[in-house]
């Protein structure tokens, strides 16, 4: 079957699966997929999370690179808008996940997890979290044990309906990640209720530390206490040595930012 073949195979697959029309369109520039849909032009990029005990990555953070019809970039949350405003955001979310899985798969084997955001509006608001998106990990053969769907709870209000979307995609096997955690709204509380596999601090937290010794001392404890949730803390936003040094005195093995590497085309990191 040759490339082209292929390429107008999975697109027709993905068109039904999602339930997209024919504003969407798949294509292919390199080795990377991109995707068109509402008026913009969709590519992912990936951060490497890497656990420093052993010095290679736990997994990849898929993030969202949009662009209008003149090549200008729109952020993630404008993309998201544009989404929403054209009663298009359960699709947008869905195509997103599933153009950052096909080049999550072109980067090789042994790339550890794929981590991927869900936009918490729709968390709370679709039925069979994750049914759909199942579907498509089925038909290009990823399980969903490889898959861990970030949720930032701070932008979450209702207590039950976050819980039981989360009971629902860990039923199907994903495993769930606590974003952000430390901005804003964040508390402790909920992480015993919710029982995440991973704690993702937020990046501010490891920045201020550096400078901070009050804040030195209490991230270890905080580090404890996440542990004794049984969940992995993660530190986002470590961008110099030092901060690096912190993590790691703070007991803290799995790091994400911009000194561990910057977010980079699949290709760039594939073995």
């Amino acid at each position: 079957m040759s490339a082209l073949h292929r390429l107008n195979s999975l697109q027709k697959e993905l068109r039904d699966t999602l339930s997209l029309t024919d504003d969407y369109k798949l294509d292919v520039s390199g080795d990377e997929v991109r995707a068109d849909f509402i008026g913009l032009q969709l590519n992912s990029v990936f951060q490497p999370i890497v656990d420093v005990r052993r010095n290679g990555p736990l997994g990849y953070e898929a993030l969202l690179r949009a662009a209008d019809s003149t090549g200008n970039a729109v952020a993630p949350p404008a993309a998201f808008r544009q989404a929403e405003a054209a009663e298009r955001l359960v699709k947008f979310d869905r195509l997103c996940r599933t153009l950052h899985t096909l080049n999550f798969l072109n980067m090789g084997k042994d790339n550890g997890l794929l981590f991927l955001n869900v936009h918490p509006e729709l968390l709370v608001a679709v039925n069979a979290h994750g049914k759909v998106f199942e579907q498509v990990l089925h038909q290009q053969h990823v399980s969903t044990h490889e898959v861990v769907i970030e949720i930032y709870e701070g932008a979450v209000s209702d207590e039950k309906r976050l819980a039981d979307a989360i009971a629902n995609y860990r039923e199907r096997g994903y495993k769930i990640a606590i974003d952000d955690f430390g901005k804003e709204h964040s508390n402790l509380e909920r992480l015993w209720t919710l029982a995440p596999e991973y704690v993702k601090l937020d990046g501010g937290i490891i920045q201020q530390a550096e400078f901070n010794p009050r804040l030195q001392r209490i991230l270890p404890k905080l580090v404890e206490i996440i542990r004794e949730l049984d969940a992995e803390v993660i530190v986002e936003g470590v961008e110099t040595q030092a901060q690096l040094e912190l993590a790691r005195h703070a007991g803290i093995h799995l790091v994400q930012g911009y000194l561990l590497g910057r977010p980079a085309g699949a290709m760039s990191w594939g073995h």
